[in-house]
């Protein structure tokens, strides 16, 4: 069941991906040509199935792009995508498919469906109509177009960012501030005795954090933000005008009414949201701000502090004020650890267990394959590969990617589901473990948490199966797996350092929990920002200027712009469905931090509340709307005070 991914080739790629489509059209041809007796067997049947092949192909194919260590299959990956994205695009709008899901729609045997299939005819209903079936002829042929136009400008961006390369080389003057095992890992420079410090996670997260030299610090961040920025720039520019040109065709006023439809939210509601917790965030925030400046005013001498200047202070004051090093903090999270506890907590909360597979057969030698376990069980319920440490041409961000969707099979039994995380966290060396920061673990169970949605669905319908709910909830069940790791009792379980076997301290954890609202009113501001420019160039007009966009944004950070800079190139959510949804990460956060009440009221490491969570929400997948998943786990209509309260927001 599992691909050998040893034997992948940029060929084999490409066969992989034609031999579906093929196989998808052969079932189109016998769904379009049925002239009399439609029924769901054999014109919605053909149609899952479709969904199905085209989405394994993508597993095996296309994903590729992101991970694997050549170039050529890189390449042949981002054709991949490419091929099925436009391909699908094609296929809801395809007039004679419309008109057999409608000619079906209207027989007995449709009005008398129920449960999930009902619910999936309802759905393509909904897609065929906003793919523009009930416009003219020639606007449905300009639809076509855009939509094209459109994947080719995604495609196109993010592998722009993925490729992208660059860095600054240092002496080690220039890396004071930086613990010793921070540049004994960085690659040597042209000249003997220097160091390449570039522009991945690994090596720009602890530079920006702890370099002591301001202008290197200023220097690696415009280099940052610039990342891809001459070919990018105008293709996001574009790809404003294509979505908005879309939506008008279809009758909404802006691409994010027409995206926002089939999420939980409109921009009415966020809006809303926003204005509930910009006025207190703005205040907290002024406060912490002048509290840095006061830390930071004697380096700089009359300037204010900077972009590239505050996430320095943060540490300096964490570190000053409440005592944490994130450097002595790592100690004690060595991957390894971290990836134990994960595993140990979960199994206990979920009724999990886990099991490293010794022949993994993936893309590259540092994955490793897990098998997902309900406790006292043989069989695998899913498996996830980790994909941990970064390399080039590898995808530069934390994610989960779907790889073999769950579905009842037509033997009667449940195929497991596949997926995988994907970081980039720091490469163990010769004599030294990876040791995550503090941070860096809570992305790991951020990340996980989307593996559990995806692998512990129990749907049988493949469209419904797993964690493609509405866009804007999908974060949630992520976010919920990042409070664990806040908590005195979990991280004494499995903290150890990474030498002694020491557990954590108890006065340390101590002052790592009292720091973790250190700042809050900053970060969740500029998380406010990000979802504010992401609806302006999408709630407004088409011809908006990215530049200006951002940087009215950004000023709700209340910390100058970085001139001459173009975030928004790099800004890759927005190529990868996040566009009008990056409100998504605070509105999912609200219900995250609501769910996780539960447990904190009824216990935290609870198997009962685990039970109920994993029935009622992750195991549900989109077989309901999420408002119903959150009621039915709630007991209650949801709240937002858990929410309110954790930014400091209640009196």
């Amino acid at each position: 069941m599992l691909h050998d991914y040893t034997s992948v080739t940029a060929d084999n790629v490409a066969e992989i991906t034609e031999s579906a489509i093929a196989e998808a059209e052969s079932l189109l041809d016998g769904v379009v040509e049925i002239n009399r007796n439609r029924t769901y067997s054999n014109t919605m049947g053909p149609l899952d199935t479709i969904g199905v092949l085209i989405s394994d192909a993508s597993g095996k194919g296309s994903f590729m792009a992101k991970v694997h260590p050549d170039s050529d299959v890189r390449a042949a990956g981002v054709a991949a995508g490419e091929r099925i994205s436009k391909w699908a695009a094609d296929l809801v709008m395809r007039s004679d498919l419309a008109e057999a899901v409608r000619t079906y729609a209207n027989t007995d045997d449709a009005v008398a469906l129920g449960g999930l299939n009902a619910r999936n005819l309802g759905f393509w209903l909904r897609d065929l109509r906003r793919a523009g079936h009930d416009l003219a002829e020639r606007d449905q042929a300009r639809l076509r177009d855009l939509r094209q136009r459109l994947i080719e400008l995604q495609v196109a961006f993010n592998s722009n960012l993925n490729e992208w390369e660059d860095s600054i080389t240092m002496t080690h003057e220039d890396l004071a501030g930086l613990p010793d095992a921070y540049i004994d890992r960085l690659e040597p420079g042209e000249i003997e005795g220097t160091y390449r410090v570039t522009m991945d996670y690994p090596d720009y997260i602890p530079f920006i954090e702890e370099a002591q030299n301001r202008d290197l610090r200023r220097q690696m961040q415009f280099k940052f933000w610039n990342r891809a920025a001459e070919a990018n720039t105008p293709l996001l520019a574009e790809a404003v005008e294509v979505r908005n040109e879309i939506a008008f065709l279809l009758g909404y006023e802006t691409w994010a009414e027409y995206a926002m439809e089939v999420k939980m939210a409109d921009p009415d509601a966020v809006d809303a949201l926003y204005a509930s917790i910009i006025p207190g965030l703005t205040t907290r925030a002024t406060r912490e701000l002048a509290a840095l400046q006061k830390l930071a005013d004697p380096d700089l001498h009359g300037d204010s502090i900077r972009s590239w200047d505050w996430m320095y202070y943060h540490t300096r004051q964490r570190r000053e004020e409440f005592g944490i090093d994130q450097n002595e903090v790592s100690e004690y999270f060595p991957l390894e650890s971290v990836v134990a506890g994960m595993f140990e907590i979960t199994g206990e909360v979920f009724g999990l267990e886990y099991r490293e597979v010794a022949e993994t057969r993936a893309w590259h030698h540092d994955v490793t394959l897990y098998e997902i376990r309900n406790r006292g069980e043989e069989q695998p319920i899913a498996y996830f590969y980790a994909d941990l440490f970064p390399r080039e041409g590898k995808f530069g961000h934390a994610a989960c990617f779907s790889i073999t969707g769950g579905m009842r099979t037509e033997e009667g039994g449940y195929r497991a589901p596949v997926s995988a995380v994907v970081a980039n966290f720091t490469k163990p060396g010769p004599e030294s473990p990876s040791l995550l920061k503090h941070d860096e673990a809570l992305t790991l169970f951020h990340e996980f948490g989307h593996v559990l949605h995806f692998s512990l669905t129990t749907v049988d319908h493949p469209r419904f199966a797993g964690y493609d709910t509405e866009w804007d909830f999908v974060e949630a069940p992520s976010q919920i797996m990042e409070h664990w790791m806040w908590q005195p009792q979990v991280l004494r379980r499995f903290a150890r350092h990474h030498e002694t076997a020491e557990t954590i301290p108890t006065d340390l954890v101590e002052r790592l929990v009292a720091a973790r609202d250190q700042n809050i009113g900053l970060s969740t501001l500029r998380q406010v920002f990000l979802g504010k420019f992401d609806l302006a160039i999408h709630a407004g007009p088409s011809d908006i200027d990215l530049d200006r966009a951002t940087r009215d944004a950004f000023a709700l950070t209340l910390i100058p712009y970085h001139d001459g800079t173009h975030f928004s190139a790099s800004f890759g959510h927005l190529m990868s469905g996040y566009d009008a949804g990056y409100y998504g990460y605070q509105w999912a956060k609200v219900y995250g931090d609501d769910m996780f009440s539960v447990f904190s009221d009824e216990g935290i490491l609870s198997p009962d509340v685990g039970a109920r969570y994993r029935n009622e929400v992750l195991a549900r997948g989109y077989s309901r709307d999420a408002i119903e998943h959150l009621r039915a786990f709630l007991g209650r209509e949801p709240s937002a005070a858990a929410y309110l309260e954790n930014l400091g927001l209640t009196e």
